[in-house]
């Protein structure tokens, strides 16, 4: 093995592997995705969802780019907060964005909305270009999680926003426990029914606590050059919401 390892999970793998590994993680759930969200959280993650919306607080004619937005779920939130507003959304599973642009609402959306096939840590697309970067339950799938913040940074307009909803730590470790048991035990039987697919569903429980915690992740995304870098838990911290602002 090199020298560039990363985490898959609570595995060790080489970070030229972890995208495949991702990519295959994400193409076998796709058409079950967004049924699973519902199941895995009881309805829970359209809340933290909306929570997300209301503190971006969309204004008419931004821009914006919703990466690892796989179904579109963030973006048209976004869009239909923010009358005159474009919205990209970026994954690197096709699959993911193919059921997007199945769902109902692509169709009222199709004139404000592409769908664009890419990479967290190396977007193609050119600087300065969009007003607000979200980034939604996505960002601990990427290999080098840093890279990401920065691309980010990139892309911004200066007065742009960096908005992540991402799961987190429990600040009580006996909540974190009962949690982690109903993670572990619950949901990835409840992957296999649903989609039959119950290793991705073991993956994603692993790769949510190999997560750097709150404030960890906060520091993270000062290094990438963000300021009035802020958080907020959700649900105690079972998720939380990360925003930082490119000045």
């Amino acid at each position: 093995m090199s020298d560039k390892t990363t985490h898959f999970g609570f595995r060790t793998v080489e970070e030229a592997e972890k995208a495949g590994l991702v990519h295959g993680v994400f193409s076998s759930v796709a058409s079950r995705y967004d049924v699973m969200n519902d199941l895995m959280s009881a309805g829970v993650h359209r809340l933290w969802k909306d929570a997300m919306m209301d503190w971006l607080a969309p204004r008419p004619g931004q821009r914006l780019l919703d990466v690892a937005g796989g179904t579109g779920d963030i973006a048209f939130r976004f869009l239909k907060r923010a009358p005159g507003s474009k919205a990209v959304v970026l994954d690197m599973t096709e699959s993911m964005l193919v059921a997007g642009r199945q769902r109902a609402d692509a169709d009222s959306m199709a004139e404000r909305l592409d769908w664009v096939v890419g990479d967290a840590m190396a977007l193609p697309l050119p600087s300065n270009s969009f007003d607000v970067y979200t980034i939604s339950f996505g960002i601990r799938n990427v290999t080098r999680v840093q890279d990401a913040l920065n691309e980010a940074y990139r892309v911004l307009r200066p007065g742009g926003r960096l908005v992540v909803l991402e799961f987190s730590q429990l600040p009580n470790p006996a909540m974190q426990k009962a949690y982690d048991l109903y993670s572990f035990n619950v949901i990835p039987p409840m992957g296999k029914l649903v989609t039959g697919d119950r290793d991705s569903y073991q993956y994603l429980v692993e790769s949510i606590r190999k997560f750097p915690d709150q404030e960890s992740f906060a520091a993270m995304i000062r290094q990438a050059g963000f300021d009035l870098v802020k958080y907020r838990n959700l649900s105690m911290g079972i998720a939380a919401l990360h925003s930082g602002w490119k000045v």
